[in-house]
């Protein structure tokens, strides 16, 4: 550090530091910010700041009434985006992979496509659709969110339940008994902070994003369905093949 570095910044390289090399390994209980004024001879502005930007880097989490902690390390669970497409559940495939009891809930409900939803559906402004917002768990952790739409006519065709508990028919199977042959599936994939509500629904801890996936299901040039995936940064990696078309 050089003499003009913020004074906090020596709190947060000690204590990083000593996160990284296992000295205070995961869950390990990190000091107070009164234990670290004294131990650092910074003020209180300082230590909370340096405990704000340890959190914001991942590395420990807060827990109310009780101080924080070193972070426990994640595991990330592959997401296959191609092999499990045909799948009724595709996210209870990857889970079952890596051993673990996937479940999920959902509820459906008529909407009108906003200007952006209906690009997406090739639809005008106001159209109706169905929307579907699902929850997913693996061994009763919420794991993944996911927003799907379709134009409300497609649904007519078979009549979509209010609300479940798993057990829906892929939408592979639904778009196949409304006639409907799916020739192509396009994603597309950034990061980005959470929203308050996806946070709390996915039990999230400062600091860790969200990968944002936009996935689009296609009939020739006619997106039949299209959904917002949200998966937390810290438990999974998405894993892709692409075919050369030989």
């Amino acid at each position: 550090m050089s003499g003009n570095d913020p004074v906090y910044l020596r709190v947060v390289e000690e204590l990083r530091a000593q996160i990284i090399d296992g000295t205070l390994p995961p869950g390990a209980p990190i000091p107070s910010r009164a234990q670290l004024t004294q131990r650092f001879r910074v003020g209180e502005t300082a230590a909370r700041h340096a405990l704000r930007v340890l959190a914001a880097e991942g590395l420990i989490v807060g827990r109310v009434g009780s101080g924080h902690y070193v972070r426990e390390q994640s595991v990330l669970y592959p997401l296959q985006r191609c092999r499990h497409a045909d799948h009724d559940a595709p996210f209870a495939a990857d889970m079952q992979a890596a051993g673990q009891r996937a479940t999920w809930d959902w509820r459906s409900e008529p909407v009108r496509a906003g200007r952006e939803l209906a690009r997406r559906l090739h639809l005008g402004d106001g159209d109706p659709v169905i929307r579907t917002r699902y929850v997913f768990r693996a061994e009763g952790k919420p794991m993944q969110l996911a927003t799907s739409y379709e134009p409300a006519e497609l649904g007519r065709a078979q009549p979509l339940p209010e609300e479940g508990t798993g057990g829906r028919k892929g939408l592979l199977a639904r778009m196949s008994a409304a006639g409907i042959k799916v020739t192509d599936i396009r994603e597309s994939v950034h990061t980005r902070i959470p929203q308050p509500t996806e946070s709390d629904l996915l039990d999230l801890p400062t600091g860790v994003h969200v990968l944002h996936v936009e996935r689009t299901h296609w009939a020739g040039d006619r997106p039949v369905e299209t959904s917002d995936i949200v998966v937390p940064g810290d438990r999974f990696r998405l894993v892709y093949s692409v075919p050369l078309g030989v």
